[in-house]
């Protein structure tokens, strides 16, 4: 009975030091989450390519026929233009919250004309611009949330080798603009 004791003893300690080992490194990891890396490559609206082959794949794609580019976003500072010209296979967007939920997704079927030509913004700035009509945005489409901070992410399909170029230029053509 004694042996048993200490066994149960020795395990109850060896949880407890793991478990003050998993709190103690908590704030290491959580401070390596996409939202940090982003804003560690650059600042609010500016594009950066998730390249799986520089080892910079962020947002761990899992599909390695799928580029992509992301972008994050401050919709306190204003409305949010993102868009993209050019012709690719397939194309899907998608808006993350600062906690990684997916709070908006589209794809080239999905919108209009197939063109990526979205404005992001809150209910009472899609309001405002309404009521306004000060600028003309042609075909994009109002895309509402009440997140104050996002990520953009635009994925773009590529078949084969051939189609990188025509891939990476519509990639690097993206453009997440403060309106």
């Amino acid at each position: 009975m004694g042996r048993f004791l200490r066994a149960i003893l020795v395990g109850l300690v060896g949880a407890g030091i793991v478990h003050g080992l998993v709190l103690l490194l908590i704030p290491h990891v959580t401070e390596a989450d996409v939202w940090a890396r982003l804003e560690a490559r650059a600042p609010f609206y500016e594009v950066v390519r998730i390249d799986p082959a520089s080892g910079a794949n962020m947002l761990h794609l899992p599909d390695p026929l799928f580029e992509a580019a992301a972008c994050r976003i401050d919709l306190s500072e204003g409305i949010v233009h993102l868009e993209a010209e050019g012709d690719v296979p397939y194309w899907s967007m998608s808006i993350y919250d600062r906690t990684g939920q997916n709070i908006f997704s589209i794809n080239d079927r999905t919108s209009s004309d197939g063109e990526l030509d979205f404005l992001v913004a809150t209910s009472a700035q899609l309001t405002e611009l309404r009521n306004s009509q000060s600028e003309d945005f042609g075909t994009a489409v109002f895309v509402e949330t009440e997140v104050q901070e996002g990520i953009v992410v635009v994925r773009a399909f590529m078949p084969d080798p051939t189609f990188e170029p025509t891939v990476s230029r519509y990639l690097a053509g993206l453009a997440c603009s403060l309106r």
